[in-house]
């Protein structure tokens, strides 16, 4: 019971866009509250002695509410996440990741989004100190700060495919 609480739950606003993702807990109190619709179901649910009530997977808030998107953090987890946890030099994935300054910390190279990509072990101890042009380590891409759209796509698992239509991912299956 303890790890179907603990799932997943889309939160759009009143007008459909994605506000946030909270834990099948806080949306239950908010369906409890009438504070939330639910528009998609897990197949399984919780019962009390008076309902049952089908855990949500998606809800939408009842009233609109004035939302100014966050900030995406800019945490180790998040830049692999980003860099789909592929090193950014050799393309290799599954093996442990380190990150990487693509100008160096100790030529003023800052802790940005622009700056930090994944890479594997061997490809960061064999640019070590110098830019990707030094060291002929050209980037598979371009860095760049991930939009809220993109974590929330990022956030999608088998269990939340019915979070697709709401995030724009139906358009990317062609």
């Amino acid at each position: 019971m303890e790890g179907l609480l603990n799932r997943r739950v889309l939160v759009l606003n009143q007008n459909y866009q994605p506000l946030t993702i909270t834990k099948i807990k806080r949306a239950v109190n908010l369906i409890l509250d009438q504070k939330v619709e639910i528009l998609e179901q897990y197949n399984e649910s919780i019962h009390s002695v008076d309902f049952v009530l089908h855990l949500p997977s998606v809800v939408r808030l009842n009233r609109y509410i004035n939302y100014h998107p966050k900030m995406i953090p800019l945490t180790r987890k998040n830049l692999l996440r980003r860099d789909g946890y592929t090193c950014q030099y050799c393309n290799i994935k599954n093996v442990p990741m380190t990150l990487d300054h693509i100008i160096p910390k100790q030529r003023g190279g800052k802790d940005t989004w622009e700056n930090l990509v994944a890479a594997c072990t061997t490809c960061n101890h064999n640019k070590n100190n110098r830019t990707p042009k030094e060291c002929n380590m050209p980037l598979k891409k371009k860095p760049k700060k991930p939009s809220m759209l993109t974590y929330f796509q990022q956030s999608v698992r088998k269990k939340q495919n019915s979070w697709k239509q709401y995030l724009f991912m139906d358009q990317l299956k062609n």
